[in-house]
């Protein structure tokens, strides 16, 4: 292949990246003109003037450049986890620099909790948006906005097993329409009103803040809304590069949201706004089919959402945050499309119940910044801990430019708190829920490894003490923590069935602090004495173990040859005990207990054929 060829076939992909970008990337910080303005005038009580509306858009730009712009696409994607991004991803990339440190997963799961009652959030509020829209060319339909939500939202979750592989090829041209209609209908209102482009400047959005009190402040928390899908940027980096999404964000989004802000804030300066501006930006004739787009693209941005959701449960698992769930893979190509259906109904029972209870989007506008304000908070924390020990930034340099994100990141923080009671305790709640739940599943999985351990001996006394007893054919696999102590199944099986096999494998499978681990050392065997053999499964906290498969592995380094018809897999199946320490203590065993004993068995995660497996119970007191 000649040089300009292969530069050729590059550019090629990287168009087809970057559409496919716009498509699952930008669906919810796209969708979010539908709402900001909208809900800056709800909480201003109806009317706002020129004053106002170029204050408000001042903080909308400089909003976006400094939380969006330089925070994320600039900064934070350089931070990625061998090209995954996400709170977890570096939660687990700093993991590699200070192993399991409390602080560091304590703010992972909180944060990953946080983004999961945003999950419950953005469907609803992006959906009811849009299809108010419906009101001022079909007042008729008014009554109805709430119903038809309810059934988009019930099909978006219904369809979800089916998988979005034909479906999201679609996504980019639809949304590169959606942000072109939005750029045109705000340089309509611009060419009509070019005055507002003068608050491009930042002094006029500072002056606006600083002279109008708590009404300033109070509006603030309705311009985070304009940035409340920056968390996704970094979140769904591994699907496409920094590159592509550096160029969909710099190329298209960003100048298209800006024009359609600046469009909308020319309507309020005209004060020709009826209910909504960013419909008002419309011709009437052409308001319906905008209400289709606007649905369409609400739709796929809640598609982003629930698709995250998915992403985000499968890396709680590998890293050890949750108990295992039913994961399937809806494609044969896509390894980031999957499906899980606690999660997925979980969400929809959230997302309606919000629907119903808020029955519109500018009362669920208060709802919905606290949690992405608290995420972007957190993300800044880990930022700061990444310059120092990955980038190695000096500490002034590290101080001034975390400083500057920590400012703007506090004060929309303080600003969306005060919503906290309209609305805004809910996805706090749902967020404490899921990180308390998250604690003890970690710190009762991490009590019972260890008290597990006390149950047992070091291997090799093992190994000695039946040297050249009688065995029976076949290998034996047994599934363990720790490949240098003998597991508790093991001594079950000895002690009940008075029996060990030809070949015993020990076999343990690790999540690695990657996403993805290549395939040359997925395997890892070390021979023992007496052919007993310590085996180690490497994964990312991407993918999806599957035993058999890794066992069949041609690159295996291994004497055994394993035949699944001789091959018998043995697992415990452990009854949690609490011991007698404080109620609080008990409580939370006690919450690990039932997770637990709910938790998918061992043999389904990994993939491993149930008519192999001996199933041995234990009891064990942590």
């Amino acid at each position: 292949m000649t040089n300009s060829t292969a530069t050729h076939a590059g550019e090629t992909g990287v168009k087809a990246l970057t559409l496919g970008a716009l498509g699952v990337v930008f669906g919810d910080i796209g969708t979010s003109p539908l709402y900001t303005i909208k809900t800056a005038m709800d909480w201003s009580g109806g009317h706002v003037g020129a004053e106002t509306a170029l204050g408000m858009l001042s903080l909308i730009v400089w909003t976006l450049i400094i939380v969006t712009s330089v925070k994320y696409v600039a900064v934070i994607m350089r931070a990625d986890n061998d090209g995954e991004g996400g709170i977890l991803a570096l939660m687990s990339l700093l993991g590699m620099k200070h192993g399991r440190h409390p602080a560091i997963i304590a703010i992972g799961m909180l944060g990953a909790a946080l983004l999961f009652g945003d999950g419950a959030i953005t469907p609803a509020i992006s959906v009811l948006s849009a299809l108010e829209g419906l009101k001022a060319p079909l007042p008729a339909l008014a009554p109805y906005v709430v119903p038809l939500s309810i059934v988009v939202l019930i099909g978006l979750f219904a369809l979800q097993p089916q998988g979005t592989e034909r479906i999201s090829r679609l996504f980019g041209p639809v949304m590169a329409l959606w942000f072109v209609s939005i750029a045109i209908l705000g340089a309509r209102g611009v060419i009509a009103h070019p005055s507002v482009l003068a608050a491009v400047d930042p002094r006029v959005g500072l002056h606006y803040l600083f002279t109008h009190g708590f009404e300033g402040f109070l509006l603030l928390g309705a311009v985070f809304l304009c940035a409340t899908g920056a968390e996704a940027l970094y979140a769904d980096m591994g699907h496409f590069g920094r590159r592509p999404i550096r160029l969909a964000w710099y190329g298209l989004v960003l100048p298209s949201l800006v024009l359609v802000y600046a469009g909308q804030t020319a309507l309020l300066v005209e004060g020709s706004v009826t209910e909504n501006p960013f419909f008002d930006l419309c011709p009437a004739p052409l308001q319906l089919p905008l209400v289709a787009l606007a649905t369409v693209a609400t739709v796929i941005a809640s598609q982003a959402i629930v698709t995250g959701a998915f992403s985000m449960a499968r890396q709680a698992i590998q890293l050890g945050l949750s108990p295992r769930l039913a994961i399937t893979q809806t494609s044969a190509q896509s390894y980031g499309q999957i499906y899980v259906g606690f999660v997925n109904w979980t969400l929809m029972a959230l997302t309606l119940v919000l629907t119903l209870a808020f029955r519109s989007s500018e009362n669920l506008a208060a709802a919905f910044g606290i949690a992405v304000s608290l995420t972007m908070l957190l993300t800044t924390a880990l930022m700061f801990i990444a310059m120092r020990s990955i980038w190695r930034w000096s500490l002034p340099l590290a101080l001034l430019v975390g400083g500057l994100f920590l400012v703007v990141d506090v004060a929309f923080v303080a600003a969306n708190l005060i919503k906290f009671f309209e609305g805004g305790w809910i996805p706090l709640v749902v967020a404490a829920i899921l990180f308390f739940l998250m604690s003890c599943w970690s710190e009762g999985f991490e009590a019972m490894r260890k008290a597990l351990e006390r149950d047992t001996f070091p291997l090799a006394d093992f190994v000695a003490k039946f040297h050249g007893k009688p065995r029976v054919d076949g290998v034996a696999v047994y599934l363990t923590s720790r490949t240098d102590v003998v597991p508790v199944a093991l001594l079950h099986n000895l002690k009940h069935n008075k029996v060990l096999h030809q070949h015993i494998v020990l076999l343990h499978v690790a999540t690695a602090n990657t996403p993805r681990v290549d395939r040359a050392r997925r395997v890892e065997t070390q021979s023992l004495d007496d052919h007993f053999y310590a085996m180690e499964l490497n994964y990312g906290f991407m993918e999806q173990p599957n035993i058999p498969c890794a066992l069949m592995l041609d690159t295996i380094s291994s004497p055994l040859t394993f035949n699944m018809m001789n091959t018998s897999f043995f697992v415990g199946r452990l009854t949690v005990t609490p011991l007698g320490r404080s109620r609080w203590r008990r409580l939370r065993i006690h919450i690990f207990q039932f997770m637990h004993r709910n938790a998918l068995p061992a043999t389904e995660f990994f993939q491993i054929p149930p008519g192999r497996v001996v199933e041995l119970g234990g009891q064990v007191e942590v």
